[in-house]
């Protein structure tokens, strides 16, 4: 449960160094994405080069790479798609909200977990935490837009789901590091091709944009999905979306402290629901085992 929490907190660095590296290079948000995912997976190619770790051999280890990789250009580039569609705000409480729904149902719907008071009630506390701290978005979305950009939003959602669902069950033989190192690789290769030929991918490597690149690649993709993964092998993957959920939570602390945004009082007692939400599954998953 604590490399869940974690892998969550550390995602809450993402959106202010994402947005950083934007303003440092003009990027587009699929750009930065392609970059993350490129060099996250980077890092953790070479940490297993160097540990020993080695990299997946059989077919059904590359298999797990392929679908991770292709998964995470899918839910990273409908997510930018429903961000430009409609808004950030928008963007994030369909696609970080539905998650945990999707998953849910789809354990009740196999048998994997039953759906009790508890798990119902966990999660329809963190979708109300949720759409309180994101707060409504902003007026001029046209309905065809809005339309458009909620359908991109859940395919977001479902394709985090399936990586959640298909990434909770170990392959024999290949480790969480190198399946996401490589996974990962793969996905930014892919986000980075549509990126050149569509919104460009080329900026002035400047010193403070190198850094910001490294941040975002090792901080929020490498070390926080490594440990997302692991902790998924001992837990539920409902409870790993729930505890994903830490991440606009962190991301709105870090707006406030270092950029002076201003957190109402709904927007406070959304962030204190979010709270209590990943609370009671960690709590209910320590009961549990």
């Amino acid at each position: 449960m604590i490399f869940l929490i974690t892998s969550g907190v550390l995602w809450g660095t993402g959106g202010l160094t994402g947005r950083l590296l934007a303003l440092h290079t003009h990027l587009s948000p699929a750009a930065v994405a392609g970059y993350r995912l490129l060099i996250g997976g980077a890092l953790l190619v070479g940490y297993c080069a160097a540990t020993g770790r080695g990299r997946p051999r059989d077919r059904a280890a590359w298999f797990r790479v392929g679908v991770l990789g292709l998964l995470s250009a899918q839910f990273q580039a409908c997510y930018f798609s429903a961000v430009t569609l409609t808004s950030v705000s928008l963007a994030t409480l369909i696609t970080i909200g539905a998650a945990p729904v999707l998953v849910v149902g789809f354990e009740q719907a196999t048998g994997r977990r039953r759906l009790d008071t508890r798990v119902a009630g966990t999660v329809a506390l963190a979708v109300a935490g949720l759409g309180l701290l994101v707060g409504r978005p902003p007026h001029g979305i046209g309905a065809s837009a809005l339309a458009a950009g909620a359908a991109c939003a859940v395919a977001s959602a479902a394709g985090f789901a399936a990586i959640s669902l298909i990434c909770g069950t170990p392959v024999p033989g290949l480790d969480e590091a190198a399946m996401t190192g490589y996974g990962f690789l793969l996905g930014g290769v892919a986000l980075l091709a549509t990126a050149t030929a569509t919104t460009g991918a080329s900026f002035a490597p400047g010193p403070a944009a190198l850094g910001l690149l490294l941040a975002l690649g090792l901080v929020p993709t490498a070390t926080a999905y490594a440990l997302y993964f692991t902790g998924l092998r001992t837990a539920a993957a409902s409870t790993g979306t729930v505890t994903a959920l830490l991440e606009p939570l962190t991301g709105t602390a870090l707006a406030v402290a270092l950029l002076g945004d201003r957190l109402t009082a709904v927007g406070a007692l959304g962030a204190a629901l979010l709270g209590v939400s990943v609370a009671a599954e960690a709590l209910g998953t320590r009961q549990a085992s």
